[in-house]
């Protein structure tokens, strides 16, 4: 192998209602990169139980991140569609991936951090603590190339990369000898990998969609007031009380991007009405700047109702029947698992298991 092939991989958790934050930050990438690449998006059932272990309804919500990614219009026969559980071999090499990590480099990780609270720190999971391994298992298990990424997992990927480049340097001899490794420079050290270093695919006007209620914060499913956020299930009329409700400030907009510094729930809904019509924010200000957000909602309400009724309707439609889905996620897992193993092979001869 002369160069890693390229490859995007990416995965969302089944925890809670999908809302529009998950689809422009991620969904509607997804859809995007699948026209020029190579593609595996994971609904990723492992992760959802390392801080909350027993869901009432995980099967529904595993189908219902799947729906939204073929209602979203991802190509399930042309790419892979699949639930992380299907394929065991994610957790293998997350095993393996535990033994290569250091437990300082996983006490660093920003989330476990803000999640574990310090003093409560030995009382989460320990699935908690080895998420970003299982993270890292999750894209190196297919030798992917690229993953699409919002801000807030950055930090982990950089954590992949680093065990990546660990396995890589640790087991250098064995990958040369198995014949299964790429030449590649990190930094100005070449190095004989196996594992590539993934790159993060960060942008759009919109790579992060904060709270209707509270622009300083990230919108999030477990906020407890669900005007905080526009689900993908919402009808028109529910996004239509979202957005009229939605906080702002009592002065207009302005006529260039730097005037909504300081103004975080303005410049929230510009960046959302951004990214629904694939424009930058500084051509949404050229049209509604010096405009009071009397004018400038309604404007978002239609196009947020344009852009996601036909999503929504389309998820309704394929949950009232999950065969369909079910069928989808079955075909994804075994065309995964077959990529997934092929890794997993020569990673085991790597290290020297009897096979």
């Amino acid at each position: 192998m002369s160069a890693f092939k390229p490859l995007v991989f990416s995965g969302v958790q089944p925890t809670g209602n999908l809302h529009l934050g998950n689809y422009l930050g991620a969904i509607r990438k997804f859809v995007a990169l699948q026209a020029d690449n190579d593609c595996i998006y994971c609904v990723v059932d492992l992760h959802a139980i390392t801080a909350q272990l027993v869901h009432d309804d995980m099967r529904g919500q595993i189908r219902s991140i799947a729906a939204a990614f073929i209602a979203a219009g991802i190509d399930p026969k042309k790419h892979i569609v699949f639930n992380q559980s299907a394929v065991p071999q994610h957790a293998e090499l997350a095993w393996i991936f535990n033994c290569v990590a250091r437990i300082g480099w996983m006490e660093r990780m920003t989330q476990f951090k803000d999640k574990a609270g310090g003093k409560n720190a030995e009382q989460v999971s320990l699935g908690l603590l080895a998420y970003p391994s299982l993270m890292a298992a999750d894209i190196l298990v297919y030798r992917a190339t690229h993953v699409p990424v919002g801000d807030d997992q950055k930090q982990h990927l950089e954590l992949t990369r680093d065990i990546a480049q660990k396995f890589n340097i640790d087991f250098g001899s064995h990958i040369r000898k198995a014949g299964t490794g790429v030449d590649i420079v990190v930094g100005e050290e070449p190095v004989h990998a196996y594992f590539p270093m993934v790159e993060p695919l960060i942008g759009g006007p919109a790579p992060r969609v904060m709270s209707l209620r509270d622009g300083t914060k990230k919108m999030s499913k477990s906020d407890a007031s669900d005007l905080s956020r526009i689900n993908l299930t919402d009808d028109a009329d529910t996004i239509s009380k979202k957005i009229r409700k939605a906080k702002t400030d009592p002065d207009a907009l302005p006529g260039e991007v730097e005037g909504l510094k300081g103004r975080p729930e303005a410049e929230n809904l510009v960046g959302i009405y951004a990214a629904l019509s694939d424009k930058s924010k500084a051509e949404i200000l050229a049209e509604f700047g010096g405009q009071q957000f009397s004018v400038f909602k309604p404007a978002l309400i239609n196009l947020a109702v344009n852009v996601l009724s036909p999503i929504t309707d389309e998820m309704r439609r394929l949950m009232d029947d999950t065969s369909h889905i079910d069928a989808i996620l079955r075909d994804g897992g075994e065309r995964a698992r077959a990529r997934a193993e092929k890794t997993m092979k020569e990673v085991r001869d790597i290290i020297g298991f009897v096979q």
